[in-house]
């Protein structure tokens, strides 16, 4: 697609402001109907891009495929913070189309939340699941905001499988075993980027969401029962 022509692009962009004075921004381009990002031209894909480079356990994609399509869209990310650490401070400023975020935070935090964007909406069979929250992107969000952002996906989606006449979920053990499988390939992901990365920023905001994965996964129930006390109208 033509960098000119933004119609039916969903942009999401985020600036790294640090106290020197100096700004790291990236856009994130989305097709607004599939929410598939939108692959800027580079020369060549990095070595640790390919797939079979410490390739995720579970990983569905079979031997024609090259490179690892969530590698190689973050490629440029960890180029640019090679060289930073994991709490070096920041001001994140985060647009979408709908209203402006802004944060001061450590570029770990940051990263974290702008490589859940890439990693959902680059073809990754396993994460594409998660691709839906991707348009009501809420950037550093509490652990109650995610695990309702994540329920109310899910539930979501068990609606229009019944529209469509397929059998329905309602019970969450097939969120449960999304992110079982989400937090697998976030492991995956961390050891190719500790080999590619000179210092821990990217490496760390992997671990980040990996951590986020994993404790919402086993403590969804739990934290989902917290909320019930706002619900009490629809109990009567």
């Amino acid at each position: 697609m033509p960098a000119t022509d933004l119609s039916n692009v969903l942009r999401i962009r985020y600036k790294f402001q640090f106290k020197n004075g100096k700004e790291k921004q990236f856009d994130v381009l989305l097709n607004e109907q599939t929410l598939q990002v939108i692959q800027s031209s580079h020369v060549r894909n990095p070595e640790w891009t390919k797939l079979n480079y410490n390739q995720c356990e579970n990983c569905p994609l079979k031997e024609d495929v090259e490179y690892c399509p969530v590698a190689v869209n973050i490629a440029h990310l960890i180029d640019e913070f090679k060289l930073s650490t994991s709490y070096d401070k920041t001001r994140v400023v985060v647009e979408t189309p709908e209203r402006t975020f802004a944060q001061d935070t450590t570029v770990q935090s940051g990263l974290s939340a702008i490589l859940g964007i890439y990693m959902t909406t680059s073809g990754c069979p396993i994460l594409d699941f998660l691709r839906p929250m991707v348009r009501f992107h809420l950037p550093f969000a509490t652990a109650d905001e995610t695990v309702f952002r994540a329920v109310s996906m899910y539930l979501v989606a068990q609606y229009f499988r019944e529209r469509r006449g397929l059998e329905p979920n309602w019970n969450l053990e097939g969120l449960v075993n999304i992110y079982k499988e989400v937090g697998t390939v976030n492991k995956g992901m961390w050891k190719r980027l500790s080999k590619a990365s000179g210092f821990d920023a990217n490496v760390n905001a992997l671990i980040v969401l990996s951590a986020l994965g994993d404790a919402l996964r086993f403590s969804l129930k739990i934290d989902l029962e917290n909320l019930s006390p706002i619900f009490t109208k629809y109990m009567g």
